[in-house]
């Protein structure tokens, strides 16, 4: 399943490369709303996996942008303690406007009067 979410990127960093198969890139978004007069932020952390670690490239601390991601889960077990860790992996990084541009009549076109 997958979920989306906007918010302004705060942190970004570097790709690292856990093991020879494997590379990684946390970023942590920040997701404000007003509910009943009161502005509640959240801080969430969200990681990027193989080749989807370049799609943060192309944005930079402090754009708005639209995280397309899965939940992740797995289940750790070690020395019979049981633990179980959660990951938000995105795939899709979006940069967003906060301005919707509106469309202007072209000079000299058709009008209906």
């Amino acid at each position: 399943m997958s979920y989306e979410i906007e918010g302004k990127l705060i942190v970004k960093s570097d790709t690292v490369q856990v093991s020879d198969k494997f590379k990684k890139r946390e970023f942590v978004l920040e997701k404000s709303e007003d509910s009943n007069g009161e502005t509640y932020t959240e801080t969430i952390k969200f990681q990027s996996v193989q080749a989807n670690c370049d799609k943060l490239d192309s944005v930079n601390v402090g754009d708005n942008i639209k995280i397309s991601f899965n939940i992740k889960g797995r289940k750790w077990d070690k020395d019979g303690k049981v633990s179980y860790f959660n990951n938000l992996d995105a795939w899709k990084v979006e940069k967003v406007s906060g301005d919707t541009p509106t469309a202007e009549p072209e000079a000299g076109g058709d009008l209906p009067f």
